[in-house]
C-alpha cells in the first residue's frame, strides 16, 4: 500500500521532469502555443487545462449549498451547505500541487502539462491530473472495524481540451478512480469514467460553462448519479468568479465522480460557486 501510494503521486513528477529535461535538448519550435482555452482552473467540477502559473499561490473557495428540492424548510439549499477550502502552488510552469479540505474530504493533488495545443501543429492540449481523497463522511460509529486506508480514493485524470475559437473550448477526461471501501457490495472497488465538458464565451466578461461525467461500471442497484452540472463564469478584473448549478454536492474528484446523489430529473441540484483569489 505505502509503494503503492509513493508511486501514484511520484509517476507525474518523474513524467514531467522527463519532458522537462527533453524539451531542454530539443530545438526550439517557433510556433505559437494556444493559450486561454479556459479562463478557470475548473470548468466546473472537472479540472480544466489551465494552470497556475510558477510561483503563483491560489487561495480557492468552493461552495456547494443544500439541494434546492428542500424547498422552504431548508431556505431552498441556504441551511445545508459543503464548502471547501483549498490552496493551489505552481511550483513551476507546467506544474501544481494542491491541499483542500471540505466537510466531506481532504483532497491532496497534482497537475502538470503534458503537450499544450500548438496553432497550425498538434491539436490539442493534454494535462494529467492525480489527486489523494480522505473520506471524511465514513463514521466508525457506523463501521466499527473501520481502518485509515479504508477512506483513501486514488483519482488519476487525462484531460484533454481544444480551443476551437475564441468563443469555444471543449474538453474531454478519461478518468480512473480506486476507493479503498465502496458501500455496495457488488460495486467494484477500481472503477471508470469519461468526462465532458466546455466553455462559451458570449459575452465579453461571461462565458457559459458545462461539464458532465458518465461512469462506465457503475453497479447496477447503485443509488449514486451521474454529476451535470451547468454554469456562468464572470471575469472580473483578472479573477474569475463562477457560479452555477450542479447535482453533486461533493467537490473533490472522488466525491463527484464516484458518490453523486442529486438527479435533475427530481429537481434535487445544488447551487453553489467557486471564488479564487491569486497571490
Amino acid at each position: 500500500m505505502k509503494n503503492f501510494i509513493l508511486l501514484f503521486f511520484l509517476f507525474p513528477l518523474l513524467t514531467f521532469s522527463q519532458t522537462d529535461l527533453l524539451s531542454g535538448v530539443e530545438t526550439p519550435s517557433a510556433k505559437e502555443k494556444v493559450t486561454s482555452a479556459f479562463k478557470a482552473l475548473k470548468i466546473v467540477n472537472l479540472e480544466s487545462t489551465k494552470l497556475a502559473a510558477k510561483g503563483d499561490l491560489y487561495f480557492v473557495v468552493a461552495h456547494r449549498f443544500g439541494s434546492i428540492k428542500d424547498g422552504f424548510e431548508g431556505f431552498y439549499g441556504l441551511d445545508n451547505a459543503n464548502t471547501q477550502i483549498k490552496f493551489i502552488y505552481g511550483l513551476k510552469n507546467g506544474l501544481n500541487v494542491s491541499a483542500a479540505r471540505s466537510e466531506f474530504a481532504y483532497d491532496f493533488a497534482t497537475k502538470y502539462m503534458l503537450f499544450p495545443q500548438i496553432k497550425d501543429g498538434f491539436p490539442v492540449t493534454i494535462a494529467g491530473f492525480n489527486s489523494l481523497s480522505i473520506n471524511n463522511t465514513l463514521k466508525e460509529s457506523l463501521y466499527p472495524k473501520l481502518q485509515f486506508k479504508d477512506r483513501l480514493t486514488y483519482v488519476a485524470q487525462l484531460l484533454i481540451s481544444r480551443k476551437f475559437s475564441e468563443k469555444l473550448s471543449l474538453e474531454i477526461v478519461p478518468s480512473f478512480f480506486h476507493q479503498n471501501f465502496v458501500d455496495d457490495v457488488d460495486q467494484s472497488n477500481s472503477q471508470y469514467a469519461i468526462g465532458f465538458g466546455g466553455r462559451y464565451k458570449f459575452a465579453k466578461r461571461w462565458s457559459l460553462n458545462m461539464d458532465y461525467a458518465a461512469h462506465l461500471n457503475r453497479a447496477p442497484n447503485s443509488l449514486y448519479k451521474n454529476p451535470l452540472s451547468i454554469g456562468f463564469d464572470l471575469e472580473t478584473g483578472g479573477h474569475v468568479f463562477q457560479m452555477h448549478f450542479t447535482s453533486s454536492q461533493a467537490i473533490d474528484e472522488a466525491g463527484y465522480l464516484g458518490r453523486t446523489t442529486g438527479d435533475w430529473t427530481k429537481g434535487d441540484i445544488f447551487f453553489g460557486f467557486n471564488l479564487a483569489r491569486v497571490f
